[in-house]
Parts: structure tokens; sequence; C-alpha cells
């Protein structure tokens, strides 16, 4: 729509480091360790603890399914965008209560876990993993349609995206480092204990955070759930509102979105229980995840936070579809190197920063991709399209590593799991490319009532 002439001046670099320092990014900051901190929890991490206690690669690619209420968070966003969390959303407002009730329900399962134990009933186990899976999903949609609606551009957003997955990233190897040295010192049921301690920097940002003003205009325009109209608004209108905003080009935009992060996804339940197997020690894995990996991380994020700004999110998408599945290469290396520590500490440098890089290009290409009105359903339902193929073959990833075992040893089976994991990201690769055609202007600031307008 907007040609060369009216284009937005993208904003110099002392502009984007002056605007760093805004109170929403350190808050935003905050949500995202706390969207990140129960999803290793339930997930790889979940998977080191089982292998300790002998738990079959089988069983814990099955358990790995629990991650699947991330993907189907769709199904119950349209109640959460246009319904007041109960009793704390007539205090906080709609997006602050149903944070605040989440992270609460999180908090209560990652303590549950650490009680019951996977010694203890492994069926009981994987139904607290459930529950906190389920919440954390929950906590994802609100913390998604609060950042989107809190920017007021563009270059807010690529700023709040960055925020966001600095923040994610940083819980994350929380979750996958430091808690496997402190794992190594007071157990695992203290260490998850702590984890739901650390969920309280959630609720602390959740009470600092401003409603945003856009989810209150939102939340006026549309009708009651309990009615027809309300209804089909709720459930029919963000899917018709995303079709008509982007034509021609949406399923190709969803198949990208799905396919994006699927390498990452199937060999995610593997990774730890593969650690293990290779002899290095959880302290060594934890030590180097929370030193080289978190400054690998913390790189990668503000390298595709900074091309965002710079160059766009699609540029910054088809960057990413390249430096993710590639990293998986790294692993294969490492099968065939035995417990080294210096290549070890290679693939983690090399993991984390394109895992932090492509995090960045995809939460800002689908954020960009939503509707004002409808924007806790609509982002749900596009990181659903992004995680559900790779969550449900992700269950399946320690049964191919045990079928690749046959006739071989144990690590050339991973080390060709590996190499599969990364050619399965070409497909994505080449979607990406497709997409560089079509020009991409910022949906959200598109207001619900309108979504053909642009």
């Amino acid at each position: 729509m907007t040609s060369s002439a009216s284009a937005p001046k993208r904003p110099g670099w002392r502009l984007v480091l002056r605007r760093l320092g805004q109170p929403k990014v350190a808050v935003m900051l905050l949500l995202g360790f706390a969207s990140g901190l129960p999803f290793m929890l339930v997930g790889n991490t979940m998977g080191f603890w089982l292998r300790e206690h002998g738990i079959e690669l089988s069983a814990i690619g099955f358990l790995s399914w629990v991650g699947l209420a991330y993907s189907l968070k769709f199904l119950w966003a349209p109640i959460i965008d246009k319904t007041d969390a109960p009793l704390l959303g007539r205090w906080l407002g709609r997006r602050r209560g149903w944070m605040a009730l989440a992270q609460i329900s999180v908090i209560v399962a990652l303590a549950a876990m650490s009680i019951v134990r996977p010694e203890g009933g492994l069926v009981a186990f994987g139904v607290m993993a459930l529950v906190a899976a389920f919440a954390s999903a929950t906590q994802d949609i609100v913390i998604d349609a609060w950042r989107i609606e809190s920017s007021e551009n563009s270059e807010e957003l690529a700023l709040l995206s960055a925020g966001y997955q600095l923040g994610y990233r940083s819980a994350l190897l929380v979750t996958d480092a430091l808690i496997l040295i402190l794992a190594a010192y007071v157990g695992w049921s203290a260490s998850y204990q702590a984890m739901a301690l650390a969920m309280g920097l959630g609720l602390l940002a959740t009470f600092l955070a401003r409603e945003p003003s856009a989810s209150l205009r939102a939340a006026a325009s549309h009708g009651s759930l309990l009615t027809p109209q309300g209804l089909y608004d709720a459930v029919a209108g963000p899917f018709i509102a995303f079709f008509k905003q982007h034509g021609k080009w949406a399923l190709l935009m969803l198949i990208t979105i799905s396919l994006y992060r699927l390498p990452d996804f199937v060999m995610g339940p593997m990774a730890n229980p593969f650690y293990a197997d290779l002899g290095i020690a959880k302290e060594t894995v934890g030590a180097v995840r929370g030193s080289f990996g978190l400054a690998a991380s913390i790189t990668g994020i503000a390298i595709a936070g900074l091309f965002a700004l710079r160059f766009g999110f699609v540029a910054t998408l088809l960057m990413g579809a390249i430096l993710g599945p590639g990293s998986n290469l790294a692993f294969a290396y490492l099968a065939h190197h035995g417990a080294d520590t210096s290549a070890f500490t290679a693939a983690m440098v090399i993991d984390n920063f394109a895992t932090g890089f492509a995090g960045v290009a995809l939460v800002g290409y689908m954020s960009s991709l939503t509707n004002i009105g409808y924007t806790a359903t609509q982002y749900a339902l596009l990181s659903s399209f992004y995680a559900l193929p790779g969550k449900l073959l992700k269950g399946l990833s320690g049964v191919a590593v045990e079928h690749l075992e046959i006739g071989r040893t144990l690590l050339d089976a991973y080390a060709l799991f590996f190499i599969g994991t990364a050619l399965v990201g070409i497909p994505a690769l080449l979607l990406c490319l497709l997409l560089v055609r079509k020009p991409l202007s910022l949906a959200g600031a598109v207001p619900a009532s309108s979504p053909g307008e642009s």
C-alpha cells in the first residue's frame, strides 16, 4: 500500500538504544521470563529428570505431548479474549487478571510436581505437568495480547518482541541450564520448588504492567460472548479478519509459520537424554548453557531485534530459517566427538545464537499479522499453527532414535536423527523466499472492525 516515498523512515541506532530504556520494555522482559519459565519444566528438563530415573526414551517422548496444550490454546483463546478472569478480572482488568490467575496456577502445579515426583507415580506426575502446561499456555495467550496491544507502532512492537524473547530465553537458560547445577546439589524436587518461587517475578510484572487501552476499546466494541452474535464474533471473527487482511497470502503465511520451528521441536525432547547418553555431567551442561549459552542467546536476540528494525520482519524471518535448522548439524557433529567439552561448548553457542535469532524473527512476524480486537485469539491461532505440527511429531522422537539405533551405535543413531531434523527445515526456508515478495504492513494497527482496510 505504501510507496517508497511515503514509507516511514527507519529509526537510527541512537533512537533504538534510547527506546530500550522504556519502563514498558522492562515489564515485557519480566513477562517474557514468566512466559518461558514453565516451558522446559514440562518439556526437555522434565525429560532429563525422567531419564535419570531410568524412564525409557519412548515414554519420555510420549510424555512430551503434555506440551500440546501450547498448540491447542487457540481453542480457549476466545474465552480469554472476550471475558474477564474470575475474581481477578474486575480488580486488575482483562489482560492482567488472566495473567495473574494463570501465573498462580503455574506456581501451584510446579509445586505439586515437586511433591509427586516421577518415582511417586508417573501418571500423577504427568497430570500435574499437563496442568502446568495448560496454565502456562493460558498465560502465553494473555502476555502475547498485552505485548501487541501495548505497541504503538511497528518499531515499538519490534522492541517489545525483542524484550519478550530476551526474558523468555533467559528463563529457558535458567530452567534448561542453571537448574541442572542446582539439581546436582539439592535434587530435582527442591529445584522445581525454586522454579515455582521464581514465577513470582511474573506476578510482580503483572502488577507493574498497565492494562492496554486497546484491550479496553476492543472489549467495549464486541458483544457478550453469551449471545449468538458475541459467540460468532469471538470464534469466527478472528479467522475472517485474518483472511480479509492478508487475502491470498494468508494460507501461505500459516503454512510457513507451521513449518518454521519444526526442526527445533522434533529434536527438542532428545537433547537432554543425548547429553546424558553422551556422558556429559549435568553440572557441565548447566555451566556451559548458563555462561557461553547465555551470552550467545543474548547476542542472537539483540542482533535479531536490530535486524528487524533495520530490514523488517520478513527479512529477519528468512535469516532465521537458515540459522535455526542449520544449528542442528552441530549436534550431529557432537555425537561423533563424545563427551568433549570444547565441542559441546561450540554446539551450545551455535544453537543458542540461532534459536535466539529465529525466536525473535518468528514472534515479531506473527505479532505484525494480528488485528486489534482479536489480538489474543489471532496470536494464539498463529502460535498454535507454529507449534502443533512439531508438538505432534516430537512425541515420536524417542521412537525415531530407537529405530535408527538398529544396526548402529546409539551415538550414530543420534547423529542421523539430528541431520534429519536439519533437513526438515528446508520447506520453511523455501516458503520464506516466497514471502519476501509480499510487502508487510503492521496489521495490528488496523481496527478489527475494518479488517479489509490496508
